[in-house]
């Protein structure tokens, strides 16, 4: 299932939330009654799509998007995606966005700084005068979440291992892939990572999913090790990990989940958590030698992303402003090598 047939909708839909302010979740501590308070004055950059994490991977997507089809010539959305793109990553907003993101460190933690980092990253691989522009402006928001990352990871005894934003595995799994950290700071996420899960067994899948889940804690997990262990010691990691891929019991992270309301703001996270998973079970596999646990694995990505992608393009801003990113994430999940770690 190739992104191009994809990019002309999801681009549509990514470039109507960035630029929609209202309905908006705003999560903002008031400790005046004089504070603005709208989303635009708080966020100059990331105001739309309902939230702002929403809205910073609602860039990202724009940016990959025409990053993964620059001459398409069926791809009208280039033209409007360069300008709001261009009037929203500025120097000036990033840097408020900065600013308000070290007065609150605990803001967006950790799913938000990942998401931040990764835009910045797909700007860099963009490339041209625009991606150098984007970049440039970008650099307040990684030079705050770098030392926002430093200042967590010592504190950060436990992980948190539930299917919503919080999730640790998820965040600094990606945190990794932007290739934005500094050589300490990456060497900090793999050890913080190993020492939350590399002793971790006989995951307790049968838990799985919540009612309001996105991610899998038991695949983001997985996936998270993908990134820090050599190819054989996640192989072994995965069968201590999931002894019932290997057994051939029923193994629920691998079936798609029931959705009963995909209007419901929390129920809906359903539809993104087939999207996640695809893209969680894809890279495992791509990661394992050939064999029946990986054949497992990737038919059950397949269920999964046949499963979620119709719910894309539904006209339901429940879950419209954020689903098309994960979409993509599992489209394009596997096509690339494993990571190598630097150590571990």
């Amino acid at each position: 299932m190739p992104l191009t047939a994809h990019a002309a909708p999801f681009a549509r839909i990514a470039l109507a939330n960035v630029m929609r302010e209202y309905p908006h979740s705003l999560t903002h501590l008031m400790t005046s009654p004089d504070e603005e308070v709208r989303p635009r004055a708080l966020h100059p950059a990331f105001h739309g799509a309902y939230d702002w994490h929403s809205a910073v991977h609602m860039h990202w997507l724009l940016v990959r998007l025409l990053r993964r089809h620059p001459d398409a010539p069926a791809f009208p959305e280039t033209a409007p995606a360069l300008a709001v793109l261009d009037r929203h990553l500025t120097y000036g907003n990033i840097a408020t966005e900065a600013a308000y993101l070290r007065a609150r460190p605990s803001f967006e933690r950790p799913y938000g700084w990942a998401w931040l980092m990764a835009l910045a990253a797909e700007c860099r691989a963009y490339g041209g005068a625009a991606g150098a522009r984007w970049t440039k402006a970008l650099a307040p928001g990684t030079a705050a979440v770098e030392a926002l990352l430093a200042e967590w990871l010592p504190k950060a005894t436990y992980p948190v291992r539930h299917g919503n934003h919080p999730n640790s595995a998820f965040a600094l799994g990606l945190l990794l892939d932007t290739g934005e950290l500094s050589t300490a700071t990456a060497e900090a996420v793999r050890q913080r990572l190993l020492a939350w899960f590399a002793d971790d067994h006989d995951a307790p899948v049968h838990w799985e999913p919540s009612g309001q889940d996105f991610l899998s804690p038991a695949l983001t997990e997985a996936d998270a090790m993908r990134r820090v262990l050599d190819a054989g010691r996640f192989a072994r990691w995965l069968d201590g990990f999931l002894p019932a891929l290997r057994t051939g019991a029923p193994c629920p992270p691998l079936e798609v989940p029931a959705v009963s309301d995909p209007a419901d703001p929390q129920i809906g996270h359903l539809l993104g958590l087939t999207l996640s998973k695809a893209a969680a079970l894809r890279s495992i596999a791509g990661a394992l030698p050939e064999g029946p646990v990986r054949t497992r694995l990737t038919e059950a990505a397949e269920a999964h992303l046949a499963a979620g992608l119709p719910a894309v393009t539904r006209d339901d801003f429940t879950t419209g402003h954020w689903l098309a990113t994960f979409a993509v994430l599992a489209l394009n999940a596997g096509s690339g090598p494993a990571r190598v770690p630097a150590s571990g």
